[in-house]
């Protein structure tokens, strides 16, 4: 029989558990980011991930990925998602942690970007 320390020791805590289901439930999820500008015509998804990553489409791109990781969901904390991609100029989406979760369970969530270059985008995760 092991010994009772043992057994504890190889139990999951809260913040390990969490993350392996909000791993498990990732599959499917995807996330929307479009600018404000309506110039540019759509184009097509970013490139996959990782693992549990989520991945979003960019409408009227010029270069922007969203992608939240999947450690990041797994956290559920809040973060400042940065939207840069292969663009000339940053853009940054402050994401609560609330919102981080509500993304990772699939539901709708929208966000307006920083302003950066006279414009900003809005995030649609799970559009």
């Amino acid at each position: 029989m092991k010994d009772p320390k043992e057994l504890v020791d190889s139990l999951l805590d809260r913040r390990e558990f969490n993350a392996k289901t909000v791993l498990a439930l990732l599959s499917g999820v995807t996330i929307t980011v479009s600018a404000c500008d309506g110039d540019d015509g759509p184009t097509a998804p970013s490139p996959p991930g990782g693992g549990g990553d989520i991945t979003g489409t960019v409408s009227a791109n010029h270069g922007h990925r969203a992608v939240l990781e999947a450690a990041r969901l797994a956290e559920g904390d809040a973060f400042p998602l940065d939207i840069r991609g292969d663009a000339d100029h940053p853009h940054t989406v402050e994401l609560t942690a609330a919102e981080v979760m509500r993304a990772a369970d699939g539901e709708r969530v929208s966000k307006s970007s920083t302003t950066d270059a006279g414009h900003t985008h809005t995030v649609t995760f799970n559009a």
